[in-house]
């Protein structure tokens, strides 16, 4: 690669694009309600929110100096992420507390790229996120998964036109930021049945002494929060 070639091609990475129109953001929104909102739909769609939230997991147990080991993705939308070191202290909390966080963090913080119209930063970002995970991936369902996903974003980040690259980015981060608020809601449901037993929330409890039930009201604010800030930074891009 010639220095003009990768000159033009950081130039496009930190670069901006174009706004879509606002029926675009709409038919976005509306795309991505269509694979959340309907439980048969939402029994597939969701092994997209299980990479999110087991990526969470693994990127904070590695932020906090833990040794992360695998992670398993399970075509029942479950998933694990084991990492070594303490077994408590700050970096198991907060290595606990990413999974359900993840899923609509990551949709805020994509709104926020599209919103300044890094549309090519968010794509490359997600990109290279998912072929890191990729390496972690201990079972063959779970790089079945995260190969499909990877190879969908880099298609449309290489070979698709401006238009379509922004119609997937805003459907993406449209479906983190509505897929990440069912889980909480779901595990909530679980609980109420006397099920989840060894969820994320309970498992802080242990940790924290602090009730499951706070830690599932922290991860109901989270999504709801980023939801409706992220939502408004799609609406008004």
């Amino acid at each position: 690669m010639d220095t003009s070639t990768a000159t033009s091609l950081w130039d496009e990475l930190i670069g901006t694009q174009p706004d879509p129109d606002l029926w675009v953001v709409i038919a976005t929104l509306a795309a991505a309600a269509a694979v959340v909102v309907p439980h048969t739909v939402w029994r597939i769609s969701r092994n997209a929110i299980t990479i999110a939230h087991e990526g969470g997991h693994g990127l904070v147990a590695l932020f906090t100096g833990r040794q992360l080991t695998g992670i398993r993705l399970h075509s029942d939308t479950s998933g694990l992420t084991v990492s070594r070191g303490k077994p408590h202290g700050l970096g198991m909390i907060l290595t606990a507390a990413a999974g359900y966080t993840a899923p609509p963090l990551l949709g805020l913080g994509g709104a926020a790229l599209l919103g300044a119209g890094r549309i090519t930063l968010l794509l490359w970002v997600a990109t290279a996120l998912l072929i890191a995970m990729l390496a972690m991936i201990r079972n063959a369902y779970g790089v079945l998964t995260v190969f499909l996903t990877g190879g969908a974003f880099l298609l449309v980040s290489w070979l698709a036109g401006p238009q379509v690259q922004a119609a997937f980015a805003y459907a993406v981060v449209w479906f983190l930021l509505l897929g990440g608020v069912r889980p909480a809601f779901e595990l909530q449901a679980k609980r109420s049945r006397g099920g989840a037993g060894d969820s994320d929330a309970d498992q802080l409890s242990r940790l924290t002494h602090v009730p499951a039930g706070m830690w599932l009201f922290l991860f109901h604010a989270v999504s709801l929060c980023s939801l409706i800030g992220g939502g408004r930074w799609l609406l008004e891009a």
